[in-house]
């Protein structure tokens, strides 16, 4: 769901299949054991908004030929190898007031509401879609709630690492986007009419996939960085080293799943 009208980062740069799949193989596991909990299975009707492929692809597989996932996002040209039987692939704008469709079982969005200037308008369009009794899972970053890429800052990496992490989060709060988001979400579906509602955080502190997605968004953002003189293209250069390296204790921002059920 990034875009380039006033987002940081760009799903059309070369770098966004590196994101994507460093994103699938750290919040993965997280999103199937909720959507395992939340019982989907054989002839659901599901919508994934800002969608992934392997999300899509493991709900295609648990709805089976008689169900329906509904896969949609600004720009679905990285769905494309997604869009069989039972996958619609549909362009569709969050924000938008008109949901793609009506009676879904499950509504699913992961990493995708941050992006929202009206979240509220967001939920009540995916609310507004289910059928009573039908889920919604929302997940999504809070960087505020860790905001050191290195919480062990025990050297000069550790703490170019921060200082790095930090003009990242200031370039974000320049281009409007709103940080506190994951810790807001029981809140938000609560007020969108939702019952039993529950959350909980996925925090990883260290892993290959915490270096392997700092280095694709260090390389995405590296000029705006630059540009705005918040660092170097020595610092940036040598905090690529110093991750590769694999010696950095890497985390990244807690994602929060929040779910609940329509009335």
């Amino acid at each position: 769901m990034t875009r380039t009208d006033g987002h940081l980062l760009d799903n059309r740069q070369t770098q966004a299949a590196e994101r994507f799949s460093a994103f699938a193989a750290l919040f993965d596991p997280t999103t199937f054991r909720h959507l395992e909990e939340l019982g989907v299975g054989s002839g659901w009707r599901c919508w994934e908004v800002g969608a992934g492929t392997t999300v899509v692809s493991w709900l295609a597989k648990k709805v089976g030929p008689t169900g329906r996932v509904v896969a949609t996002d600004t720009d679905t040209s990285r769905l494309a190898s997604a869009a069989r039987p039972p996958v619609e692939v549909r362009a569709h704008e969050l924000g938008s007031p008109e949901p793609p469709g009506e009676g879904f079982d499950l509504v699913h969005a992961r990493l995708a509401l941050v992006h929202v200037t009206d979240r509220q308008q967001a939920l009540r369009s995916m609310v507004m879609s289910l059928r009573p009794g039908g889920r919604l899972l929302v997940e999504d970053a809070d960087p505020t709630l860790q905001p050191l890429l290195c919480p062990d800052e025990y050297g000069p990496e550790q703490q170019l690492a921060n200082r790095l992490r930090q003009g990242f989060r200031t370039l974000l709060a320049d281009r409007g986007t709103d940080l506190p988001c994951g810790r807001i979400l029981p809140r938000l579906l609560r007020e969108a009419g939702l019952t039993r509602v529950q959350a909980d955080a996925y925090f990883p502190l260290t892993s290959p996939a915490c270096a392997a997605l700092e280095s694709v968004t260090t390389r995405q953002v590296r000029d705006q960085l630059v540009g705005a003189g918040l660092a170097t293209d020595q610092d940036i250069d040598r905090h690529l080293v110093n991750v590769t390296s694999g010696a950095l204790d890497l985390t990244t921002a807690p994602m929060i799943s929040a779910w609940g059920r329509k009335q």
